[in-house]
């Protein structure tokens, strides 16, 4: 079954992962994404990762999912005549270059929106294209330093943390793809495109609930709290009997009650300082030793198993291990096996949401450089064997 994007056809010229990641959600749900790519090593995820069995990137088969490679060095007028008419016959083009990179190859929107005026043009960067930081050069760890999140994570007595992932530039991602389709739909009624201006810092901003009033209004200024949320309990990480530290998120007046009765303290629900929400976060410390001195007794599955029987949201901290060997990722398929030239199968997280009529599909795995250069050149724009020998010998493609 097509995809609900299989409709739209995305240019992305952008590198590394921000605007990459934004195709990979694209492409997930439909959309024929062509990634430009530089004639000479690709995009530097392709040699991104911790582990390269084969000398290969395991992190490149991931974002360039779905993806058809083709080689334009952009800084070639021929290569940027090539993006002309790549965009006259599409409808979204990705790019994550520092703002002016554009407009100075003469691909600008109005340039580009003259070819196409339904073109949908999607910018990445760490600032936004306006304000005095757009100039700068922007990374996911200084978006998500100015964003707020890194201030906030971590342990109290340590200096701020990272999350073990690239999160600014996923999060940016995440809102450019969002953005692309709201352009899209909006199109329909206007007949035309626009731009859609992802800025890193933003993008984790919109992360950060109530960080601003609480500030403005309280005077409260969120510090890092490592594994819980202040005022928020019981809600944490608890010892169990065989050395497995399990989550228990109880901090809900019913849920609370629930809990007590699983320990065989059904009086604590009724104790003054834990009845309410309030209560518990004011004692939230000395609850956390209740409870763990609770789970210290037992081993992880059968505290998992009492907990998750009375409706008490509990679970293990999982590692890659434990989520293949889950049945329940196993059941919703969350994890596939994507077929892969030089590693085999190859396992990955399945697209996500899932759509009940129209779901997403993982139909290949990140390509081999320049791969689809016949298939796009050839067949969407008509050169011959003969055009493309002559700009592959000219270092266009």
């Amino acid at each position: 079954m097509a995809g609900p994007l299989s409709d739209i056809r995305v240019l992305e010229t952008g590198t590394l992962l921000a605007g990459p990641f934004a195709g990979q959600l694209l492409g997930d749900f439909g959309a024929e994404v062509i990634k430009l790519e530089d004639p000479g090593k690709g995009d530097p995820m392709r040699e991104w990762g911790r582990e390269k069995p084969h000398g290969q990137s395991l992190w490149w088969p991931v974002v360039a999912r779905n993806k058809k490679s083709v080689t334009c060095n952009l800084r070639t007028p021929a290569g940027q005549d090539l993006v002309r008419r790549l965009v006259a016959e599409s409808d979204v083009l990705v790019e994550n270059f520092r703002p002016g990179t554009l407009e100075r190859w003469g691909l600008g929107y109005p340039e580009l929106s003259a070819i196409n005026p339904r073109l949908v043009l999607v910018r990445v960067t760490g600032y936004g294209q306006t304000g005095p930081y757009a100039p700068r050069a922007g990374f996911g760890s200084i978006g998500e330093a100015m964003g707020g999140i890194r201030h906030v994570t971590g342990e109290p007595d340590r200096p701020s943390s990272r999350v073990g992932v690239s999160l600014g530039d996923a999060l940016a991602g995440t809102m450019a793809a969002y953005g692309a389709v709201m352009a899209v739909h909006a199109r329909e009624r206007t007949g035309r495109g626009q731009v859609v201006d992802s800025a890193i810092y933003e993008a984790v901003l919109t992360y950060m609930e109530s960080l601003l009033p609480e500030w403005v209004v309280a005077g409260y200024q969120r510090e890092r709290t490592g594994a819980i949320l202040p005022n928020v309990a019981p809600s944490n990480a608890y010892p169990t009997a065989d050395g497995v530290d399990i989550l228990i998120a109880g901090n809900r007046d019913t849920v609370f009650a629930r809990l007590c009765e699983v320990m065989g303290r059904p009086s604590l629900a009724t104790d003054p300082r834990y009845a309410t929400h309030g209560a518990r976060g004011a004692n939230q410390e000395e609850l956390d030793e209740l409870i763990g001195a609770w789970t210290a007794t037992l081993p992880a599955d059968e505290t998992l198993a009492l907990l998750h029987a009375a409706g008490v949201p509990a679970g293990k901290i999982y590692r890659p291990a434990d989520m293949l060997a889950d049945p329940h990722f196993a059941a919703r398929q969350s994890i596939v096996d994507v077929p892969h030239p030089d590693f085999g199968k190859l396992p990955m997280q399945a697209p996500a949401p899932r759509l009940s009529d129209t779901p997403g599909e993982i139909r290949w795995a990140g390509p081999a450089l320049g791969e689809h250069n016949a298939e796009v050149y050839g067949g969407l724009l008509g050169l011959t064997g003969d055009d493309l020998d002559k700009l592959r010998v000219d270092g266009v493609v």
